[in-house]
């Protein structure tokens, strides 16, 4: 609901972009952000629970016990942000080759 929410309304949509895109430059590691991310998009959803309408509805549906935001959060990271290079691991190397 979040999402096709921010996708129908293209100010909040560059807002998010911005948060998401700050978030993940200034992390060291990607969970780190993704949790921050989380954080913030429930703040959002909280936020807007108070004046738009399909969210006012869905919090008297179902109320506003916390939920994980989670899963959004690394789907915007993926869509909205630069691939980081991957640090090489022990499974990274050739075979016959010392790690």
């Amino acid at each position: 609901m979040l999402y096709d929410y921010v996708q129908g309304q293209s100010e909040e949509r560059q807002h998010l972009q911005d948060k998401v895109r700050g978030i993940v430059a200034a992390a060291d590691e990607l969970p780190a952000a993704v949790a921050r991310i989380d954080a913030e998009l429930w703040r959002y959803y909280l936020e807007r629970s108070e004046v738009a309408p399909v969210f006012i509805a869905a919090a008297r549906a179902y109320g506003l016990k916390r939920t994980s935001m989670k899963n959004l959060a690394e789907y915007l990271v993926r869509i909205w942000t630069e691939p980081r290079p991957r640090k090489p691991g022990p499974a990274d190397s050739l075979p016959g080759e010392r790690p």
